[in-house]
This record gives structure tokens, sequence and C-alpha cells, in this order.
């Protein structure tokens, strides 16, 4: 007697050439996608189907929809972190959207030198990532935020801690601020608070004279004698009269002041208003700070640059009459000099 096959039903080989189709269109590779290496940006905000035509727009895949059918099988690709992609060649529908799903942020480095200030260090941010400036200042003044870190003043003025770093390069304008706070905090450690409070000054004071001392010098070695100057002036209810405060009350681009200047209404103008200035009036580096908490032991009350990168310093009002006409002789040498 013969043994009939049982044929497999039609609806079975169906299924068998539908999970073969489905497996060729997620995962053979190079069916939809470019044979080059393309580049993806893809900004906070944007949307998938915007991506996916970014895709489409530098050829990475030749049809939007296969990649969306994709993410529909599995929802979870349809969210891309924003960020700078470099897609590898003849990759599967699925390999390229759960590249995008899961590859890490790119990361750039960024230099903040010492002595910027608040809108300087946004727009140098704002060159590098993916933030604006104005999100920047926005987010750095943002009263939530400045609570968390237990800071005071209106702003992060002083807090943005100098230095070279990596951020993600799709950073929000908040993480960016939050990172540059963070990495002042741990600089500030509780030895150094502790020397603070033996001079006498809380963290917005300490780092508010940090801050002129940074705009006063370049010169790490003199830094320590100008915070002497400061806190001698402070001890003796002297004027600071500091030309950078005056600057930044006047705001805009840093030039030479004029007697005229010296007159600014601002709370920030310390030829006008006695002790420190309401806030930092940039953001020093580690130097500076180190030199306010370490100053000098001086009786100087007077300095003056010397016209070659330095300052002279004085203890009385003589001394600082002859030190600015070395500097006057000095400058007019210089100016001689150019002109012949």
């Amino acid at each position: 007697m013969a043994i009939k096959k049982k044929l497999p039903s039609p609806l079975l080989i169906g299924m068998v050439i539908v999970l073969a189709a489905l497996v060729s269109f997620l995962f053979l590779p190079g069916l939809n996608t470019s044979s080059r290496t393309t580049r993806l940006t893809v900004h906070r905000g944007m949307g998938f189907r915007t991506i996916l035509g970014e895709l489409h727009r530098n050829g990475t895949i030749a049809e939007s929809w296969p990649a969306l059918m994709t993410a529909s099988i599995i929802p979870k690709l349809h969210h891309i972190k924003p960020g700078r992609y470099v897609i590898p060649p003849g990759m599967s529908n699925f390999g390229l959207m759960y590249y995008l799903h899961s590859h890490p942020q790119d990361e750039i480095r960024v230099t903040l030198p010492e002595g910027l200030d608040l809108s300087h260090v946004a727009r140098i941010l704002s060159r590098h990532l993916d933030i604006d400036s104005t999100g920047f200042m926005a987010a750095a003044s943002d009263r939530k935020m400045l609570e968390k870190y237990g800071i005071s003043a209106s702003n992060a003025e002083g807090y943005l801690f100098p230095g070279t770093y990596n951020f993600v390069w799709a950073s929000t304008p908040r993480e960016a601020a939050e990172f540059l706070i963070g990495r002042f905090n741990h600089f500030y450690t509780d030895s150094l608070k502790n020397v603070a409070l033996k001079r006498g000054l809380n963290k917005t004071e300490l780092l508010t004279l940090a801050s002129i001392v940074e705009a006063e010098t370049p010169v790490n070695a003199e830094k320590p004698i100008v915070a002497s100057v400061y806190l001698n002036r402070l001890k003796t209810n002297m004027r600071l009269q500091a030309d950078p405060t005056v600057q930044y009350a006047l705001g805009g681009t840093a030039r030479r002041l004029y007697y005229k200047d010296l007159a600014a209404d601002s709370p920030y103008n310390t030829y006008r208003h006695h002790g420190l200035p309401p806030g930092p009036i940039c953001n020093p580096g580690a130097a500076s700070i180190l030199a306010v908490l370490n100053a000098a032991e001086s009786g100087f009350l007077y300095f003056v640059a010397t016209g070659k990168g330095g300052h002279y310093f004085a203890k009385s009002l003589a001394e600082h009459a002859v030190n600015i006409k070395k500097y006057r002789e000095a400058r007019r040498d210089t100016l001689q000099a150019k002109t012949e």
C-alpha cells in the first residue's frame, strides 16, 4: 500500500514566503541602502519622518517607506537621538535603524579660556555645539537650576569653570551650563571652602574677587599680589577702583576707559561704590581663585601696569605716582617705536 506524503498547506507556504521576504527586507544588506559612507546630522526636535527625509536626500536610502515600515515593526527604532552620524555603507534596513537608534552621541572638544564672561562663553559653545547662545544664556539664568546649585545671583556668571572639555555635540543648553558649574563644584573642595571661610569670604565673594583678579592680570605669578591689594583695600574700607568692574558695567567690547566712564551709574562700578560688586564680572580660572585664597602678605594698596606685561605695586600714593610716571614713559616709548 503506497503511503501518501502530506503536502504543506497553501497557508503554510504563504507564511514561509512572507517570513522569508520579511527577513530579507529587514536583514539583507544593501537592498535599500547606499553602497558608500554617508553622513547625517540630527538636530534637537527633528521628527522621525524628517530624519528619514534627510536620509533619502543624502542618498543613505533609496526610498523612505522601507525604513518607515521597519520602525513600525519595531517601534523603539523611532527614537533617534540628536547627533552627527557617519553611516557605514551597505547596511540592512534593520541595521541602519538600529545603528541610528543605539549609536552613542558624538563628542566635541571645546576650550573655554579663563576670564570670559557669560555672553562670551555662550558664543563659543554655540559655535561648537548644537545650541544657540540665547538658549545658553537663558539656561544659565534659570532660577530653578541656580537654586539647585546654591547660586543666589541672577545667573551663573563666575561659576562656569574654564578649561578644555569634551561636550556631547547635542548637549542641551542646560546640560552644558550644569556641566560647567559641576566642574567648579568639583574643583571647590571642602579644604578650599575652609580656607575661604578663614578669609571671611563666602563662595560668591570669593568668585567675585577672583574674577576681578582674573581680569586685571594674565600673569599667574602676580595674581596673589593683586589679590592682596584688593583684600587690603577691603580691610581699610577703601573703594576697590577696579577698571574691569567699570568695563563690565558698561558692557560691550572691552576698550580703553576714560574718566567719564568712571562715573557710570552701576552697582558694579567700584569707583562709585564701596566693597565688592554684586557678583563676578567673568569666569575666573583656578589660578585666580587660588590667588585669592593664598593672597600675598603685603601692604600694597595700589598698582599700575608697567607697559611691558606686568604691574608696579605701591603702598602709598606717592609711590603710586612715581609708578604711574614710569608707566607713561614706557607707553610713550612704545608709541614712538611704532612710528619710527
